[in-house]
């Protein structure tokens, strides 16, 4: 649902106060200044009638944790796990993070790079030797220039895109393209990794740009660089992921969804009816990571903390790297990024199935914002307006989704 712009204007004035705390400087970020209760009461109380307005009101079914400083200043959980038993939301649900995965791959291989086990400019062909595209690099995959087509559209039928004309508009060409879909042979059974990387060296599916031409968000640099981190590793994803990053960092209901977890599959729901396994379902890398909004804080600390990757890898990979387009949008490596004047936001948004989710990340303010729903609902997506109580300032912006 879309606000008219007056009211929410209006629901903005009469609910945010005036924001109490001093910006934190840069050199203080990893060490957060303890708030007050009388801190944590008020952005407690400034966030419920938002949190009310947008999401309870328009049908959220999941958890939201906002946090200031690295503590929890709001907290609920609405609605059920499980529609058919009632069971309820609860601190340790875990939700399907869809493409919030991609900030955990990314970072994986980022600290592969830090251990000297790999470089960004290393082409494919140094993890898989029989791959038919040629120069593109692991940065390419990690900043989405590496031109190649999406595994979901190309494994469930051939699609192609034809440019038919070639016009200037205010002094700029543009290409008018139309997708044509020849439906070819899909892949049959429950896909993994290595069948998407098995599909495309012997079918090998056109490219949509040359290397390092263009951004074009796809999945599939996300499952290449799950399966880099598999060869570099010499171990599975999903165990590579858990002993490396989520049980050191303490994220104990987190894990990597696999074929070997197919008999404890939680559908997500649209409406009230639930999403049946589907053949893409144990694909990881792109998504398949499953966390609670307490253990996507941890993630979060451990970001500002600086202590899984470095902070100039950080800083590297919170710099946009797609600027052949004027705009306020860019993406860095395994993150969106909201470029403005006063702040780069730094984000990931994710859908998968009835699965919505937002991970917003306010690097100035030390404040960040985690939405996970489980039952389709596209109003998740507007729940960033509620980090106006940390900022004090309406937040109108549209965040790619």
């Amino acid at each position: 649902m879309i606000f008219p712009i007056f009211s929410l204007l209006l629901m903005f004035c009469n609910t945010t106060p005036k924001k109490p705390i001093k910006k934190p400087s840069v050199d203080t970020i990893a060490n957060f200044t303890p708030l007050s209760a009388k801190e944590k009461e008020y952005y407690h109380n400034a966030i419920i009638p938002l949190y009310r307005n947008i999401l309870v009101d328009k049908g959220f079914n999941g958890a939201i944790i906002a946090a200031k400083n690295g503590e929890i200043v709001f907290e609920d959980y609405h609605g059920f796990a499980n529609f058919k038993t009632e069971e309820p939301i609860t601190a340790n649900t875990t939700f399907h993070l869809a493409s919030i995965s991609k900030t955990f791959t990314a970072i994986v291989i980022l600290r592969l790079m830090e251990q000297g086990k790999l470089k960004l400019d290393d082409t494919l062909q140094r993890f898989f030797p029989n791959f038919p595209y040629k120069n593109i690099t692991v940065k390419n995959l990690l900043t989405h220039r590496s031109g190649l087509p999406n595994y979901i559209y190309f494994m469930d039928g051939d699609i192609e895109t034809e440019v038919m004309r070639v016009i200037r508009r205010h002094g700029r060409k543009m290409e008018v393209r139309r997708r044509v879909i020849r439906k070819g042979k899909s892949f049959e059974g429950q896909a993994t990794n290595e069948d998407v990387l098995k599909w495309m060296v012997d079918k090998k599916p056109s490219i949509e740009a040359g290397p390092d031409r263009t951004f074009k968000y796809c999945n599939t640099n996300y499952v290449l660089l799950a399966l880099i981190a598999e060869r570099v590793s010499k171990m599975s994803f999903p165990d590579y992921m858990r002993d490396s990053l989520f049980t050191p960092l303490g994220m104990t209901n987190s894990f990597v969804f696999s074929t070997k977890d197919i008999a404890k599959y939680q559908p997500s729901y649209v409406g009230s009816h639930p999403v049946n396994l589907e053949k893409f379902d144990c694909v990881y890398g792109d998504k398949s990571v499953y966390s609670t909004v307490r253990d996507m804080l941890q993630w979060d600390k451990a970001l500002y903390a600086g202590n899984y990757v470095s902070r100039p890898t950080l800083e590297m990979s919170f710099k946009g790297y797609s600027n052949e387009h004027r705009g306020e949008h860019n993406y860095g490596l395994g993150w969106r990024l909201l470029l403005n004047p006063d702040e780069t936001i730094v984000y990931h948004n994710g859908w998968w199935h009835g699965n919505n989710t937002v991970f917003t990340r306010l690097i100035k303010d030390t404040a960040t914002l985690i939405v996970l729903g489980n039952k389709f609902n596209r109003n998740i997506y507007a729940a960033r307006k509620i980090t106006s109580v940390f900022t004090g300032n309406i937040d109108t912006t549209r965040l790619i989704e």
